[in-house]
């Protein structure tokens, strides 16, 4: 039996977490913490009677806990994984998994000490798309990959965002958004070094002197160049964020992952373009807790965690410089 406990749901992605648990009769949720009484509130219904906490330190205290979901204020979620993995448990965790380089660093440290694993849902690797994508790069139908472009888009709908989300506790577009797709071009490439630039501005939402609301990056992962754009510019009166969507170019053949459409377009030396199948899709949290419950190590463990973070933090950086080349190296 694995005990669960929530800390932090500033974001509604704690659904993910919240979701998973009518699969896993093996997972118990026993706890909750978080500092905004409207957050315990919003997700009572998910809770049910399990104590509740507004310092996930008591909450830590009173609990003998195997697993902390992490969910909170994106500036706060350092502390709150570090306590985590020095009380002893794993962390399943909300990306931006943090909102600096000497937080990213605070979390290594504790994970090394600790021997438990940090991973951060980056959903994007259970899409169907997704892995129809893989099948394709690992059969060779692609060839060898050479360029990577993706695009991130959301609506911001700023009236119904806390005001926390407009400060530096946010930590930045491409910390935030770009990280999912810097993780995608980790474990598209397999690379283990290059660099990458980055670059974010304003040109909406002028009440918000801190808030960018748009960025890029160039990414350089071993052979392979991306483009990575993400912005909080989606028409909001469409349903949802618009469309997400990464092109891989092989020397063999292009695909065209339609994330928001359910779709992979393919096209190769060879034959002329298709729509490839899909197979079924994994949970946002299904590949973690099935492998703490198996004893195996999850798809995205630590290593990974850690290092698609560092990157998008990389990128961070360099935008807030004013685009200076940031290297990298697994």
């Amino acid at each position: 039996m694995i005990q669960l406990a929530v800390a932090g749901m500033a974001h509604p992605h704690v659904s993910y977490v919240f979701s998973e648990l009518p699969h896993r009769p093996q997972v118990r949720l026993v706890a909750a913490s978080d500092p905004d009484p409207a957050n315990l509130a919003r997700y009572a219904d998910s809770l049910g009677d399990v104590p509740t906490y507004a310092d996930h330190r008591e909450l830590l205290d009173q609990h003998d806990v195997d697993v902390v979901a992490v969910n909170g204020v994106y500036v706060d979620r350092a502390g709150v994984v570090v306590d985590a993995l020095r009380a002893g448990a794993h962390v399943l965790a909300d990306k931006p998994l943090c909102t600096s380089l000497d937080q990213l660093s605070a979390i290594e440290d504790a994970a090394a000490d600790s021997g438990r694993i940090v991973s951060v849902m980056f959903e994007k690797r259970g899409y169907p798309v997704t892995l129809a994508a893989r099948r394709l790069l690992d059969a060779g139908t692609l060839g060898e990959l050479a360029l990577i472009a993706s695009t991130g888009p959301h609506a911001l709908r700023h009236g119904n965002r806390p005001p926390w989300f407009f400060t530096p506790a946010y930590g930045g577009v491409l910390a935030d958004l770009a990280a999912h797709d810097v993780d995608m071009v980790l474990a598209l490439t397999g690379a283990r070094d290059g660099y990458v630039v980055g670059a974010t501005g304003k040109r909406a939402y002028p009440q918000y002197p801190d808030f960018h609301d748009h960025a890029s990056m160039l990414l350089r992962a071993g052979p392979v160049t991306a483009t990575i754009d993400a912005h909080w510019l989606a028409p909001e009166a469409g349903n949802g964020n618009g469309r997400y969507q990464m092109r891989l170019v092989g020397t063999r053949g292009t695909a065209e992952m339609r994330w928001t459409e359910r779709q992979l377009e393919v096209a190769t030396h060879d034959q002329d373009t298709w729509l490839e199948p899909l197979p079924p899709g994994r949970r946002p949290a299904e590949d973690f807790v099935g492998a703490l419950l198996d004893g195996t190590q999850p798809e995205v463990g630590t290593a990974e965690s850690i290092d698609a973070t560092r990157i998008a933090l990389l990128a961070q950086h360099s935008a807030d410089s004013g685009g200076t080349v940031e290297a990298w190296k697994i």
